[in-house]
C-alpha cells in the first residue's frame, strides 16, 4: 500500500464507525441495472495515442468495471473541428476510435459492469494550434476568456448549430457500439459550461442573459441527443459551480436560480445529473446546510451523482486542508438523508481499481491512497 506519512491509515479513518452497506445496494439508471452505487469519475489521462483508446485503454477500464456499478470514461472529442487539444485525449468520432471504444465495452460487460462515455467539447479551454485541429479556432460563448479578456472567436449561430449536431452524432455512435449511455460534459468552464456562466457568456441573443438563456445550448444539445438516442437511453448531464480557472465561480447564486437552469435540461430529457463539487460534503447556498447534490436531487426529482474528493485525504488541488475528505461517515449520513443516488469516485478507484471491493470486505488497510507523486504510475 503507498501512503505518504501525512496521510492517516484508512483503517482508522475511512469508515469511523460508519457502515457502508447501503452504498452496496443496486440502482436502477433509466432502466439500467447498476450492481452498487458507487462510480468511476471521468479522469483525463491522455493515453490514446491518435485518440485512439488502445488494449491498455480497455484494460484500465476492465480491472475498476467487477467493482463499480457504473464507469463513465475520461472525456473523449465530439467531431466538432475545435472541440480538443490534444492527440493523445481520446476521440469519439472515426472508424479507429469506434473500434477502439467497442473494446473498452466489450471489456467492462464481459465484467458486468455498466459504461457511459462522457462526451466533451473544451471551449475556450482549448489550445490554439494544438489537438486534432490545429487550425480551428478557441470558440467561446462571447469572445472572452475566464478572466474577462478577449479569447477566441463568439460562436455564431452556424457554430452552435454544428456544435448540437457534433454532439448528436457522438450519442448515436455511443449507442451503435453498445454503451449503456452517455454524459454529456457540462462542467469545469468547458463550453457547454461557459455558456451557463455569465462572466464567459455576455450574449445579448437567445443564448445569453438570464440563467435560462444561457442554459439554453445545453437544453438544445440534450434535445438532440434525445432524440436520436431514443426513450429509456441515459442522458447524464454533468455540471459544476467552480471552474478549473476560479474555484469560486457561480452559475447559480441561489435555488431558484439553479431550478431555472436544471428544469429545462429536465425537461428536455436528461435522466440524471453528476454535480462536481470539489468538496461533496458542502452547503451550495447561504441559510441551508444542503448540498449542491442535495439541492439538484430534491428540485428535478431525477438520480443524482454526488462528486467532490470522496475517500481521498484531502480534497482536489487542497493538499494541506484538514478536512472530512477519507471518511465516509457524512458520506453516508448524506446519503441516508436522500440527498443523491450514487457516489462519484475520481482519484480513489484512479489510485486502487479494487477501492470498493476491499471497503466491502473490510479490508481497508489493504487499500491504496492517492498520492500525487505517483501519479504516473497509476494504471
Amino acid at each position: 500500500m503507498t501512503q505518504t506519512t501525512n496521510q492517516p491509515a484508512p483503517a482508522r479513518t475511512l469508515l469511523d464507525g460508519a457502515d457502508p452497506a447501503p452504498l452496496f445496494t443496486p440502482f436502477t439508471l433509466s432502466g439500467v441495472e447498476l450492481s452498487n452505487r458507487f462510480v468511476m469519475a471521468p479522469m483525463t489521462r491522455a493515453f490514446s495515442p491518435g485518440g485512439v483508446p488502445g488494449a491498455d485503454v480497455a484494460d484500465y477500464y476492465r480491472r475498476r468495471a467487477a467493482h463499480l456499478g457504473l464507469i463513465v470514461t475520461e472525456g473523449t472529442y465530439v467531431d466538432h473541428p475545435s472541440a480538443g487539444s490534444s492527440d493523445r485525449v481520446p476521440r469519439f468520432y472515426g472508424e479507429d476510435a469506434a473500434a477502439g471504444w467497442k473494446a473498452v465495452v466489450d471489456a467492462v460487460h464481459d465484467e458486468g459492469g455498466r459504461i457511459l462515455p462522457q462526451l466533451w467539447h473544451v471551449g475556450l479551454a482549448r489550445r490554439e494550434g494544438t489537438g486534432p485541429r490545429p487550425d480551428a479556432p478557441v470558440l467561446g460563448p462571447s469572445g472572452v476568456g475566464f478572466d474577462g479578456a478577449p479569447r477566441g472567436i463568439a460562436a455564431s449561430v452556424a457554430d452552435i448549430d454544428a456544435v448540437i449536431a457534433s454532439f448528436a452524432r457522438a450519442a448515436a455512435t455511443a449507442k451503435e457500439i453498445g454503451f449503456d449511455g452517455v454524459e454529456l460534459h457540462g462542467a469545469h468552464g468547458y463550453l457547454l459550461d461557459a455558456f451557463l456562466w455569465s462572466r464567459t457568456n455576455r450574449r445579448t441573443d437567445p443564448y445569453g442573459g438570464t440563467p435560462a438563456s444561457r442554459a439554453r445550448l445545453s437544453t438544445e444539445v440534450v434535445t438532440a441527443v434525445r432524440d436520436v438516442v431514443g426513450p429509456g437511453f441515459p442522458v447524464v448531464f454533468r455540471y459544476s459551480q467552480w471552474k478549473g480557472s476560479d474555484f469560486d465561480a457561480r452559475i447559480a447564486s441561489t435555488p431558484h436560480e439553479l431550478d431555472t437552469i436544471l428544469a429545462p435540461l429536465a425537461d428536455a430529457g436528461v435522466s440524471g445529473f453528476h454535480v462536481s463539487t470539489r468538496r461533496y460534503w458542502l452547503p451550495a447556498f447561504d441559510g441551508d446546510e444542503r448540498t449542491l447534490a442535495g439541492w439538484t436531487k430534491a428540485l428535478t426529482g431525477l438520480p443524482t451523482i454526488a462528486l467532490g474528493s470522496i475517500g481521498v485525504a484531502s480534497p482536489f488541488r487542497e493538499d494541506d486542508a484538514v478536512t472530512p475528505s477519507l471518511s465516509l461517515a457524512r458520506l453516508l449520513e448524506l446519503f441516508e438523508r436522500g440527498e443523491f443516488d450514487l457516489v462519484g469516485l475520481g482519484r480513489a478507484v484512479l489510485s486502487d481499481a479494487e477501492w470498493t471491493r476491499k471497503l466491502a470486505d473490510g479490508r481497508l488497510d489493504e487499500i491504496r491512497l492517492y498520492d500525487k507523486a505517483h501519479e504516473a504510475e497509476l494504471v
